[in-house]
């Protein structure tokens, strides 16, 4: 069973929500509320019992959507954010705050259910609106890569090891390590510190890269 909370200020859809998901197996609305402190403030700083918050991106009450995802990991769900817009930077910054995924609110509630268990499964959605977003991202938080770079981080990032990165990438390990530096270095000069196997990961799961 997936437990899933929402956050949204609009309380047609919230109402809406309620009722669609009552007939959808496997998962239950526990909770909804209009902010993020309405969701989390009573429970103080400790965790939450939900697999899922479907976190509006833009809230009436003025909140910061970056500071909203953060929060709401923190407390230990995963974040689908669901918007009327499919603004790209907003898009990218989402994602880069922590967001599992992206959703504009016209799509179906089939497509909304897919979303839910790809997110609460560990995966991240891929929708249009985040492909697009990430595909034409040239904000100064992530760093140009050439294609050689590119290919020897997701390689790497994947889970190969260095000497097997450099066999797929077509060059020796010492090239191969080479093009990791340019990399790390990269994002360090874009205020985004990263120094181990794990931080690349992230970096891949942040920008998008493997879905370019």
């Amino acid at each position: 069973m997936i437990t899933v909370a929402v956050v949204d200020d609009d309380r047609m859809l919230l109402d809406g929500l309620r009722v669609w998901l009552e007939e959808v197996p496997g998962v239950v609305l526990a909770a909804t509320a209009c902010t993020v402190d309405g969701l989390l403030g009573a429970r103080g700083a400790g965790p939450v019992p939900y697999d899922v918050v479907l976190l509006d991106l833009v809230l009436a009450d003025g909140s910061r959507p970056p500071d909203n995802i953060r929060r709401v990991r923190a407390a230990g769900p995963r974040v689908l954010v669901i918007s009327t817009v499919a603004d790209r930077r907003r898009i990218v910054a989402a994602i880069a705050a922590g967001a599992d995924g992206y959703l504009t609110k016209d799509h179906d509630l089939p497509a909304l259910v897919e979303a839910v268990e790809e997110v609460a499964g560990g995966g991240t959605v891929h929708s249009p609106e985040l492909a697009f977003a990430w595909a034409h991202d040239d904000g100064p938080a992530r760093p140009r890569l050439s294609p050689k770079e590119r290919q020897v981080l997701l390689e790497y990032a994947s889970g190969l090891t260095l000497k097997a990165t450099a066999r797929r990438a077509g060059v020796s390990p010492h090239t191969a390590k080479y093009y990791l530096d340019r990399v790390k270095e990269k994002y360090q000069q874009a205020g985004r510190p990263t120094y181990t196997k794990t931080d690349l990961a992230d970096r891949v799961r942040e920008d998008g890269w493997a879905e370019l």
